[in-house]
């Protein structure tokens, strides 16, 4: 059995500032599959004791190659390291439906709000489907560790974005993440206390779609860190915002507070005539914002510009300022940095 976990089975986390930075020990041998439904079952009854969720952490990480998702080195880390004591927006992409384009939405979100000046992070919670390092052209690195926990991946010389995600920690791109709820939901949560996130502006959290397990523990584990907010992601047609509305209240019953929504998909512009299609219908998203009672933050057209620089892992912001989508989620992230000043003030 490949193990990976804390040194020290030392007592639960007690607030900013009050933590232990953890220790880690690796032993190898045998990776095969995750235990069966009475091991999960057992993690779910001893799910409410801390010491147990450790364990079942480390019985979660199984799967993953061990020698490459902890490696030991000594990093610079800003203040406040090894929670979110540092961090001033969390951001949630949500979307009760699949393939609306999250991972699209929360990498540009991310690159926007980093050439605006912003210091950010992006935490891959999709734990079956994690594609965002792809999409920064960060798969196949390594997650290190310093003495407050595991490093961020930075993927920018000036380590203005950084991403944690699970994709990191499988030992071949095509692994299946075989899994029941406790054990993605204590992986979720070492994700939230155990990586040295360190001072930043903003940290955009990648969700899989739907209101279930991975949500839930998403949302109570970074409760603590307002001010919280969801940024929730629909396409044109009504199958997609009737799906996207359970999301809506999801939101109300967890008490996160609905930064907006973004359409995305929104009709596509033919890059040798400029004439918009609407190949998906129009406007839903805008409908479902007016009749929900929360901001519309605009559309995102299909651009094939965009759809080759997430394949190519490029700076899409950076490099395609004149490409249709551009000033769409130019706009997007400058109504969110409009909304989150507006917070503080």
């Amino acid at each position: 059995m490949a193990r990976v976990g804390p040194g020290r089975a030392g007592g639960s986390r007690r607030g900013r500032g009050q933590r232990r930075p953890p220790t880690w020990e690796i032993s190898d041998s045998d990776t095969e599959g995750p235990a069966g439904a009475e091991a999960d079952s057992e993690v779910a009854a001893r799910a409410r004791d801390p010491a147990e969720e450790r364990r079942a952490a480390a019985e979660a990480l199984r799967l993953l190659r061990p020698e490459r998702a902890v490696r030991r080195l000594v990093v610079r880390v800003d203040p406040e390291p090894g929670n979110l004591a540092g961090v001033r927006h969390i951001i949630l992409v949500l979307s009760g439906k699949g393939g609306v384009g999250k991972s699209t939405i929360s990498t540009e979100l991310a690159l926007a709000l980093r050439h605006a000046g912003k210091k950010v992070r992006i935490l891959d919670v999709d734990l079956c489907g994690p594609s965002i390092p792809r999409m920064l052209r960060a798969q196949g690195r390594a997650v290190h560790q310093c003495d407050s926990g595991w490093v961020p991946v930075f993927v920018d010389q000036e380590q203005s974005i950084s991403l944690m995600s699970v994709g990191f920690l499988l030992e071949k791109p095509d692994q299946a993440v075989v899994w029941r709820g406790p054990k993605k939901n204590v992986l979720i949560k070492q994700f939230v206390s155990d990586v040295a996130w360190g001072q930043l502006d903003y940290l955009v959290v990648d969700t899989p779609p739907g209101t279930s397990d991975e949500h839930m523990a998403t949302v109570d584990a970074l409760r603590p860190y307002s001010p919280l907010g969801a940024l929730v992601v629909t396409t044109p047609q009504a199958v997609s915002v009737g799906d996207v509305r359970r999301e809506l209240t999801f939101c109300r019953k967890t008490g996160l507070q609905v930064i907006g929504i973004v359409e995305n998909m929104s009709g596509f512009v033919c890059p040798h005539c400029a004439e918009c299609t609407n190949i998906f219908s129009r406007g839903g998203g805008e409908e479902l914002a007016r009749h929900a009672g929360v901001p519309f933050l605009g559309s995102v057209p299909l651009d094939p510009e965009l759809t080759r620089s997430l394949e190519e892992g490029r700076d899409f912001i950076q490099e395609f300022p004149q490409s249709p989508a551009f000033p769409a989620l130019s706009a997007i992230a400058q109504k969110i940095l409009n909304e989150t000043s507006a917070q503080l003030s």
